[in-house]
């Protein structure tokens, strides 16, 4: 059988990945920009792919086809703990979204458009 895939974005200091992990899915990135969680993921499992950098540039086309895109998107333009300034927040990750249509993750051949 084969070992499922996944690129992980706002990969933080590793909590889901560590799950993914137990799961017996393989990371093939976890992309973070900040670099005391990087340093920490590349401490615990140094065998991981760890990128750091702003998602919001990075290239994933090297990932195309992984089974799943996975990650902590951080919530701050829409909690309340934001202030609620949604596109005005500096930590806006909507074009992320992009992102992820252009990675064609695997799970759309699990769940065809229009599903």
């Amino acid at each position: 059988m084969k070992t499922l895939t996944t690129l992980e974005l706002c990969a933080g200091a590793g909590g889901q990945a560590l799950g993914l992990e137990q799961a017996g899915i393989e990371h093939v990135a976890l992309i973070e920009w900040d670099r005391h969680a990087c340093n920490t993921l590349r401490v615990n499992r140094p065998q991981w792919n760890v990128v750091q950098g702003d998602i919001r540039e990075f290239d994933a086309s090297p990932y195309r086809g992984v089974d799943i895109v996975s990650g902590g998107l951080p919530c701050p333009p829409f909690s309340v703990a934001g202030k609620q300034l949604g596109d005005q927040n500096e930590r806006k990750l909507s074009p992320a979204a992009k992102f992820l249509k252009s990675r064609r993750p695997r799970s759309d051949r699990i769940f065809p458009e229009g599903t």
